[in-house]
């Protein structure tokens, strides 16, 4: 018996319509007539086999980019993985220390970066689940160099077990959306200057996926999403209107250091040793122009 057409027209229209961003009931800030259209070449739901090269960077240097990770923790592009439908960067202790440029790595973890940027209006966001260890989970944007004005947004920072080293300002980082707008230290920019925002999470990062979501919405206005949920904003101190790259770091902190009897990575089982991404998706409002390519 032949399927009907209307049916087989319904799995051609589900195959290819693109989920739309997670806000709950009431909380999505389009304007009235206005639709969220996907980025593809910012959007992944990681359903591969291996990395997309085509829209991810794993290695550390390349591109412009030429930071390795903030000792003791070396970013490794083998650490990158495609798991079971994620995205997923391992940490861990290495076998053997390393010295780099005078810097002494004791532990690997990874980052991920895109190859192509985002700009002023786009809406960014990644179900992650954050590794339960010392070392960090994060979702974030980076501008290239400008003397003038290089730029971080960091969508969430958080870490899976507080160290007892922690600083106090850092004890609750194992159970939180933490975000940041930080002007950086250039030549023409001696102090970096940083705003940033916080909310309690119901659980600890390590225990379930979160949604972590940023509306772009324009150089002086970062509106942040938890879970679809409207949390709180950030105001730049200065024009954020540099395009940006998506970054997924896992790294070590000095402010929560992994402590010498070896804290929770030296035991910890490898389920326990992952950050998973379930998806990173970007959209953009209806009518706005694309961006260009800054591969």
């Amino acid at each position: 018996m032949k399927t009907p057409a209307p049916f087989v027209l319904l799995i051609l229209l589900c195959s290819c319509v693109r989920a739309q961003p997670t806000f709950l009931p009431g909380e999505d800030p389009a304007p009235d007539n206005r639709e969220w259209i996907a980025v593809p070449e910012l959007s992944d739901d990681f359903e591969g086999k291996t990395v997309d090269t085509e829209k991810w960077q794993i290695e550390p240097i390349g591109n412009d980019w030429a930071w390795i990770g903030r000792p003791p923790g070396l970013f490794q592009a083998k650490n990158v993985k495609i798991r079971d439908g994620k995205l997923s960067v391992e940490v861990g202790v290495l076998p053997e220390m390393q010295l780099i440029k005078g810097d002494t790595f004791t532990h690997y973890g990874g980052i991920v970066r895109s190859l192509r940027p985002a700009r002023v209006g786009y809406y960014a966001e990644a179900k992650m689940k954050a590794n339960r260890t010392e070392m960090s989970s994060t979702f974030w944007l980076m501008s290239k160099y400008d003397c003038e004005r290089k730029l971080e947004l960091d969508v969430q920072e958080c870490v899976g077990v507080v160290s007892p080293l922690a600083k106090e300002w850092a004890r609750e980082w194992d159970h939180v959306m933490h975000s940041n707008f930080i002007h950086r230290t250039t030549e023409c920019n001696p102090e970096p200057v940083q705003s940033q925002n916080s909310v309690k999470t119901p659980t600890q990062n390590a225990d379930r996926f979160y949604v972590y979501g940023v509306w772009w919405k324009s150089p002086r206005e970062l509106r942040f999403y938890l879970d679809g949920k409207y949390v709180y904003s950030i105001e730049p101190t200065v024009d954020h209107d540099r395009e940006a790259w998506l970054h997924m770091a896992i790294e070590t902190y000095d402010w929560n250091p992994i402590p010498p009897d070896g804290g929770a990575i030296k035991d910890a089982p490898i389920e326990d040793r992952r950050t998973e991404y379930e998806w990173i998706r970007v959209w953009q409002l209806d009518g706005e122009a694309p961006a260009a390519d800054g591969k």
